[in-house]
């Protein structure tokens, strides 16, 4: 079956930097676009940036010039760094898979999850 393990997350002052790693596996085929979602306290879940076959990206506006995503397509691993981490950062963010032929951050749109790593910036 389909897993994505994200790693990565923890504590990190504002202003710091931090590199989230996800490793998934158990496709039948590579998903053609991954992402990076990420849930507030108390808020919906929002798309931060996501990765197509491609190599088209698409960044959330909030992130957009600190945050970096790549992929390793052959081992469907993808990272997310991200640096100038602001306190409103701090979420838990979940990898995601999309069979979907677009570079997208909408969450409809991406059908695997993580269980997701906790960003703690103060």
């Amino acid at each position: 079956h389909v897993q994505l393990v994200e790693s990565g997350g923890g504590s990190v002052q504002a202003g710091g930097s931090l590199t989230l790693l996800c490793v998934s596996s158990g496709y039948s085929y590579s998903p053609y676009t991954m992402g990076w979602f990420r849930r507030l306290p108390g808020q919906e879940r929002e798309g931060v940036a996501a990765i197509a076959g491609d190599g088209r990206t698409d960044y959330a506006d909030t992130v957009k010039g600190r945050a970096t995503i790549s992929r390793d397509g052959a081992k469907n691993i993808i990272a997310l760094e991200m640096d100038s981490l602001k306190p409103e950062d701090t979420a838990t963010y979940y990898c995601t898979a999309s069979f979907w032929s677009g570079c997208s951050l909408v969450a409809g749109y991406h059908r695997y999850w993580g269980q997701g790593t906790q960003v703690t910036v103060s």
